[in-house]
């Protein structure tokens, strides 16, 4: 691929030090992330799509875990508890995350404070990864394939990956249209001011990638299947599934 020239964006820790103010925001267990459009059903479709693909699930990790809300809904869903290692920039969140994920769940939660590009994850080691609102902040076309990459080694085989995200289009008028639908959804939700401000924060923080792309390169790294579970707008939902391991000869 040839990497895609790209603004001046914030850095990781200005991306932190917005978040470790944003807690109560990220709490929100019914709603989700208002500002995301469809979230209580994305959070929905890859909890449950997670449980239709994976057995058994043991092992999660939550990648920009926020407050936690996915892997309080993957619990709900599974019904049963899992050990939970909750990653995120922001030691707030991550410590809100714990806090409400340990209530709920009766195994193993821990608690992992980082970058997840740098942060050391043994490979093969879990049955799901949710990644809900946090790939966007990804940059050049090396550092996706990079992410995705280890993303795969440090499924298990027969793992599986759920996404929920900002996306992108990858035609202009398209991509045109899409903002000025999201633009007014924002500003139904609490008026112009509101929909500046969130449109202010992407600009200055994501390089969101068409759900396209990010589909394609799934399978490029070495996943075996992906789904498309919902898109709306600038924001989608999908996911990957790793090949199970090969029967042995003996």
């Amino acid at each position: 691929m040839t990497p895609t020239p790209l603004p001046r964006k914030s850095s990781v820790a200005e991306i932190r030090a917005r978040f470790d103010g944003e807690v109560e925001r990220f709490s929100q267990l019914e709603t989700g992330q208002v500002a995301t459009v469809d979230a209580p059903l994305a959070m929905e479709l890859i909890t449950r799509a997670a449980v239709a693909c994976t057995t058994p699930i043991r092992r999660v990790l939550d990648l920009g875990c926020g407050a936690g809300n996915n892997t309080l809904k993957l619990r709900e869903a599974t019904g049963r508890d899992f050990d939970a290692d909750l990653l995120d920039l922001s030691e707030p969140m991550v410590a809100a995350a714990q806090r409400r994920v340990s209530a709920a769940n009766g195994r193993a939660v821990r608690p992992l404070v980082g970058d997840f590009r740098k942060v050391s994850l043994e490979e093969g080691a879990y049955d799901v990864i949710l990644a809900a609102a946090v790939l966007h902040h990804l940059r050049d076309d090396a550092d996706w394939r990079a992410a995705f990459e280890k993303l795969h080694r440090i499924l298990r085989p027969g793992g599986s990956v759920w996404v929920t995200d900002l996306v992108s289009h990858e035609t202009p008028g398209v991509q045109a249209l899409m903002q000025a639908r999201y633009g007014e959804y924002l500003e139904r939700l609490d008026g112009p001011a509101y929909r500046d401000r969130v449109f202010d924060y992407i600009d200055r923080e994501d390089s969101p990638r068409p759900v396209t792309f990010q589909l394609e390169l799934l399978r490029e790294v070495g996943f075996a299947r992906t789904e498309l579970l919902h898109k709306n707008t600038c924001f989608a939902a999908f996911g990957a599934l790793k090949a199970p391991a090969e029967p042995s000869s003996t």
